[in-house]
């Protein structure tokens, strides 16, 4: 069983993956240390799962491979389905660009 801490009452040496991340690391396989609950009215509480900071990884560079799978990720998030046209911009969740779903 981890122990459980309350919103903001964690001890130092502990983060999150975005704390880590925003440092430069990553949890680099270890278990977790520990939890953060935040209280909520009318529902469960928020979790947080918790890292130990000096076991943390750094993070691992992008290599020219990730960097063009990136590329290609998001020229296929801004490519209409319907055209086949880059967009300039994100398609939105109407399926098509802007164009293609207004004809006027």
């Amino acid at each position: 069983m981890v122990p459980v801490y309350r919103w903001r009452l964690a001890p130092e040496g502990l983060a999150t993956r975005r704390q880590l991340r925003a440092m430069g690391l990553r949890p680099g396989g270890q278990d977790v240390a520990a939890e953060l609950q935040r209280p909520r009215r009318r529902r469960g509480p928020l979790v947080a799962y918790l890292y130990r900071v000096d076991r943390a990884k750094p993070v691992r560079p992008m290599t020219p491979a990730r960097w063009a799978a990136l590329a290609r990720a998001n020229r296929a998030r801004r490519t209409c389905p319907a055209c086949r046209r880059d967009a300039g911009y994100v398609i939105p969740a109407l399926g098509a660009c802007v164009p293609c779903t207004d004809p006027n």
